[in-house]
């Protein structure tokens, strides 16, 4: 199983804040195919979004980063400061 977190707006907008999946994905993209397939927000939030950051185990990723079983993937729109 992999652990997913949703963080602030992505929270809202998909309706829940974390899941655990099986771990069937070789990287962060497969998951994200996966995901998008639900079809509508979770399309545009996760795959249309080319501002969507991703961290694996608390480390920044990218889409290609490989994932495995008891891994926790975290998904948060771009931070910002003032």
């Amino acid at each position: 199983m992999i652990q997913i977190l949703y963080f602030a707006n992505f929270r809202e907008l998909l309706g829940q804040s974390e899941e655990k999946i099986p771990s069937t994905h070789a990287t962060v993209s497969d998951l994200l195919v996966e995901l998008a397939a639900r079809g509508g927000d979770w399309k545009r939030a996760l795959t249309e979004n080319t501002q969507l950051q991703i961290a694996v185990n608390h480390n920044i990723a990218s889409r290609e980063t490989p994932i495995k079983a008891g891994d926790e993937i975290a998904f948060f729109p771009p931070v910002t400061g003032g």
